[in-house]
């Protein structure tokens, strides 16, 4: 059973950067699509960025630029440096594995963690 668990949330001030963990473990043959996705209140889960296990990577349009997805399949772990934050990049984050393709989360979910941009 894969198990995924992210880290690295918290509360930064406009135009400034943080960067988000994900440990995978068990089940390493289910794990192709690595991905994170974020949640603000009254929204719907969105795709923010993925990268597959070749180091394929997709972004959201309003994370172009500004994120960047990496992976190290050695020690099965995933980030995202996200700089230039914006006030509506506040949402809670998630980890996913196990995708196939860009349109479908895969089955495994993290716990998710809270990230804050305000003044």
């Amino acid at each position: 059973q894969v198990q995924v668990v992210e880290s690295g949330g918290g509360l930064v001030q406009p135009g400034g950067s943080l960067t988000l963990s994900c440990a995978a473990s068990g089940g390493f043959y289910n794990i192709r699509i690595m991905g994170w996705y974020r949640q603000a209140p009254g929204e719907q889960r969105e795709l923010v960025a993925g990268i597959s296990t070749a180091g394929l990577t997709h972004y959201q349009e309003a994370a172009k630029g500004r994120f960047t997805i990496t992976r190290n399949n050695a020690n099965h772990t995933m980030y995202l440096q996200m700089n230039s934050l914006k006030p509506e990049d506040t949402a809670v984050y998630y980890c996913n594995a196990g995708a196939v393709g860009w349109d479908l989360a895969g089955p495994y979910w993290g716990q998710g963690t809270q990230v804050t941009v305000s003044s």
